[in-house]
């Protein structure tokens, strides 16, 4: 079911613009039915973007086991199936007043999001 990327998408994917990061992101998460995160001992991780909270999100675990070092040696990637996502989760952070910080590269930066723009843009990909 789920296909673990090279070590060369692990290598070039967070370097690519954000646009294609978004599209890769789409694709994986359509094709494999979950999404990744970080969590640790606080729960799920935030990060800040332009002074608003954003769960970061990621394709695989690969590419968000990257992102733990630092402030966030202590997490550990979690997968969230695809129908608890557009279910639960993207209602829940609308919910919060929190966006998405969509597969974050090499420079932080990356598309943010609403979570039900997130969620239209998922449901329109199905069809």
């Amino acid at each position: 079911m789920s296909q673990s990327p090279s070590v060369q998408q692990l290598d070039t994917l967070p370097g690519l613009p954000a646009e294609a990061r978004f599209d890769f992101l789409v694709r994986s998460v359509l094709d494999n039915e979950q999404v990744w995160t970080l969590r640790g001992d606080a729960g799920t991780v935030l990060m800040s973007c332009d002074g608003d909270d954003c769960l970061p999100i990621w394709p695989h675990a690969e590419f968000a086991r990257q992102w733990i070092s630092g402030d966030w040696a202590d997490c550990e990637p979690l997968a969230i199936d695809l129908a608890a996502w557009m279910e639960r989760w993207l209602p829940g952070l609308q919910e919060d007043g929190v966006a998405l910080a969509v597969f974050p590269g090499k420079k932080e930066e990356g598309v943010v999001l609403e979570p039900l723009e997130f969620l239209d843009v998922l449901a329109g990909s199905q069809d």
